[in-house]
């Protein structure tokens, strides 16, 4: 049973509003194409492991996605937690094209592909570290008698996976997505003994969904890019020209001639992944290209959304219920 649904990260929904609010010919226009790239890569990773772990009996297993804890001192991610009544399961799921060599003696990970080769850092290191993590959240929590176990998972099925001949047990720890289920249950095996109640596990995932805390970083201070930097305007949904007019109550592309009412949505929602939640009215009309102080207290009060403040310095909260959605 999926207990906490995987989304599409904050970072990646960030880089994509960066990427739509800066000129192709901006200086680090290339290095945010990239790094979006990248996310993308491991996000398609992620969900790779959907299918096999749909395999599972629903009744028998919890699975909780993208889950980030504090263990008292510092944070830690967990692309997914898998909850059964003998043993936790952290999975690392990593999407590395070409082949990858586990170099055991310097811990390191060496991937070659298209005749280029690249050192990695060694994900094995990556989940000893989560799981001490996680037993330390786990024993604060009073849940320290249940095994916790870790996979990394190799979501692109086209990867070579190599070691040195010594490094024999590697396959007990790093594995493809396909093997998933087989390995699951060969873990059932190992650990027959039944360690947590089923009040138990349903106990310990409202404490984890409790105290997720998702990473929020300004994604502006991040690649340090100012405000008159960012394209402003409203984007027309069919052509993507920039800007849409504001005409008789509606927003107008002189390009395509589309018309829109609530086209403007888009735009604040790209606000707020760039600025945060709250804004002015004198900064919706900079961010909308709108001149018109009455025209953006409309917007606004539409919206219906919570405020601070008198009349003049008044500070609206944006608020999204998915920011995923166009």
């Amino acid at each position: 049973m999926i207990s906490k649904m995987r989304t599409i990260p904050l970072s990646i929904l960030k880089l994509q509003a960066l990427q739509r609010r800066l000129p192709p010919t901006h200086p680090k226009f290339l290095l945010i194409k990239e790094n979006l790239s990248k996310r993308l890569a491991g996000y398609k990773g992620e969900k790779a492991i959907d299918y096999p772990l749909s395999f599972l009996p629903e009744k028998d297993y919890y699975i909780l996605h993208d889950l980030r804890l504090h263990d008292s001192t510092h944070y830690f991610q967990l692309d997914t937690l898998l909850i059964c009544p003998n043993f936790i399961i952290i999975l690392e799921v990593k999407n590395i094209a070409g082949t990858i060599y586990f170099d055991q003696e310097f811990h390191q990970l060496i991937r070659t592909h298209d005749g280029k080769e690249t050192v990695l850092k060694d994900p094995l290191i990556q989940t000893s570290r989560q799981e001490l993590q996680l037993k330390k959240w786990l024993t604060k929590n009073k849940w320290s008698k249940v095994p916790i176990l870790s996979l990394v998972v190799i979501s692109n099925s086209n990867t070579l996976i190599c070691t040195a001949p010594e490094n024999h047990d590697l396959n007990q720890k790093v594995i493809h997505h396909h093997f998933l289920p087989t390995k699951i249950n060969q873990l059932k095996k190992d650990f027959p003994e039944k360690r947590l109640s089923e009040k138990e596990m349903k106990k310990m995932i409202r404490m984890l969904q409790k105290e997720h805390r998702p990473l929020d970083q300004s994604i502006l201070d991040k690649f340090e890019i100012q405000f008159e930097e960012i394209l402003k305007g409203v984007f027309c949904p069919l052509c993507h020209h920039l800007s849409m007019l504001r005409v008789h109550g509606n927003w107008f592309c002189d390009q395509c001639k589309h018309k829109e009412k609530a086209a403007h949505l888009s735009a604040l929602k790209d606000y707020y992944l760039l600025f945060g939640a709250e804004i002015t009215n004198q900064k919706i009309r900079e961010f909308l290209l709108i001149s018109s102080p009455f025209l953006s207290s409309r917007l606004l009060h539409s919206m219906e959304l919570s405020r601070d403040g008198a009349t003049k310095d008044r500070v609206h909260h944006l608020s999204f219920e998915d920011l995923s959605e166009e």
